[in-house]
C-alpha cells in the first residue's frame, strides 16, 4: 500500500468523522445529543426533528460513504475503495470532530455501495427500507442488511482484501447495534414514530 492509499483511507476516516447527524441538528438549534437516545443518526433525528431533517443527514452520511470510496477507488482501485470506505464508517462511528460520539454507520456504509457495486447499493437501500416500513424498526432492517453486505458483494464477484474491508463495514455496524440487540431480544425495542 502506497503513501497515496494510506493518505487517501485516512482522509476517508476525517471525511467520515464529518457527522451530519450532529451539524444539521445543530444549525437548526438542536443538540441531538440531548434529544431521545442521544444517538446522531438518521433515527433519532427522524424522532427528534421529523422527516426533512432526517432526509438531509442521510443523505450527507450517504455523500461522505461515497465520496470515500470514490477517492479510494480512483487512487487505488477496488481495495483502497473499501478501505477508504471502511474508515469513513469508522470516523462516522467514532468521530474526530465530535469526542467520538457518532451514529451507526449505516448510512455511511450504503455510499460505499452505491460508488462501488451501484445496483447491489440500490438493493440494499430498497431492502433496507422496506423492511423498516414492514418492521416499523430501523435496526431490524439495518442488522438484516448488515449480515447480508458481504453475501451481496460476493455474490456481485468482489473477493479477496474487498470482501475483508466489507467485513469488517459490517461487524462494525453490527457491534454498535449491541445495546438495540439487547432490546430486541427483550422485546423493548421502540418502533420508528417520526415527529
Amino acid at each position: 500500500m502506497d503513501a497515496a492509499a494510506v493518505a487517501t483511507i485516512a482522509a476517508g476516516y476525517l471525511l467520515g468523522s464529518v457527522d451530519f447527524g450532529v451539524i444539521v441538528p445543530r444549525l437548526l438549534g438542536v443538540d441531538i445529543y440531548a434529544e431521545g437516545s442521544g444517538n446522531p443518526g438518521t433515527t433519532n433525528v427522524l424522532r427528534a426533528m421529523g422527516r426533512s431533517t432526517a432526509a438531509a443527514v442521510m443523505v450527507g452520511d450517504l455523500a461522505k460513504g461515497a465520496v470515500a470510496a470514490m477517492a479510494g477507488d480512483l487512487v487505488g482501485g477496488e481495495v483502497i475503495g473499501f478501505a477508504a470506505g471502511f474508515a469513513a464508517v469508522a470516523g462516522h462511528c467514532f468521530p474526530l470532530w465530535h469526542r467520538f460520539r457518532g451514529g451507526k454507520g449505516v448510512a455511511t456504509s450504503a455510499g460505499i455501495a452505491l460508488w462501488l457495486e451501484p445496483l447491489a447499493g440500490l438493493g440494499l437501500l430498497v431492502a433496507w427500507a422496506l423492511l423498516v416500513g414492514l418492521t416499523r424498526r430501523a435496526s431490524i432492517a439495518s442488522l438484516v442488511v448488515a449480515a447480508a453486505f458481504v453475501p451481496v458483494l460476493a455474490l456481485t464477484d468482489h473477493r479477496g482484501w474487498s470482501l475483508v474491508w466489507g467485513g469488517a463495514v459490517a461487524l462494525l455496524i453490527i457491534t454498535r447495534h449491541h445495546a438495540n440487540i439487547r432490546r430486541l431480544l427483550g422485546g423493548s425495542e421502540p418502533a420508528i414514530e417520526a415527529r
